[in-house]
């Protein structure tokens, strides 16, 4: 099996795995799979809300802002900290745009492993 096609499965089994968790609202699910910069990251929940990894194994990375639900409806983009908000949105779609317009330069394809592989695996390419 391809490196491409296994990390396809991986992020694609990902994806699965938060749907079926039902931590997070479908229609966010719904709007964040669509987008393909997201779609390639890898998803994970924590109280409700929508995170991406730029790597697909804990501690996964926390470099993308991520989705919270907000209290009454709609959301908040939040992060990539804990500590940082970008504001709120009245819909996952512009929850979603949120979260584009601020993913780092190196955000591609997600990396199969721990952010400590990926970090080992970008300073590697950056010598060559």
């Amino acid at each position: 099996m391809s490196t491409s096609r296994s990390r396809m499965d991986v992020v694609e089994a990902g994806w699965r795995e938060v749907r079926a968790d039902g931590r997070v609202r479908p229609e966010l699910l719904d709007a964040a799979y669509s987008d393909p910069h997201l779609r390639q990251l890898f998803p994970w929940t924590g109280m409700g809300e929508l995170h991406f990894s730029r790597c697909t194994s804990p501690r996964w990375t926390w470099d993308i802002p991520y989705i919270a639900p907000a209290v009454g409806g709609g959301y908040l983009v939040l992060g990539p900290r804990r500590d940082q908000t970008v504001g709120p949105a009245a819909t996952p779609a512009q929850a979603v745009a949120m979260v584009v317009e601020r993913l780092p330069s190196n955000c591609g394809p997600a990396f199969v492993g721990t952010p400590e592989e990926l970090a080992a695996y970008e300073r590697s390419t950056v010598d060559q």
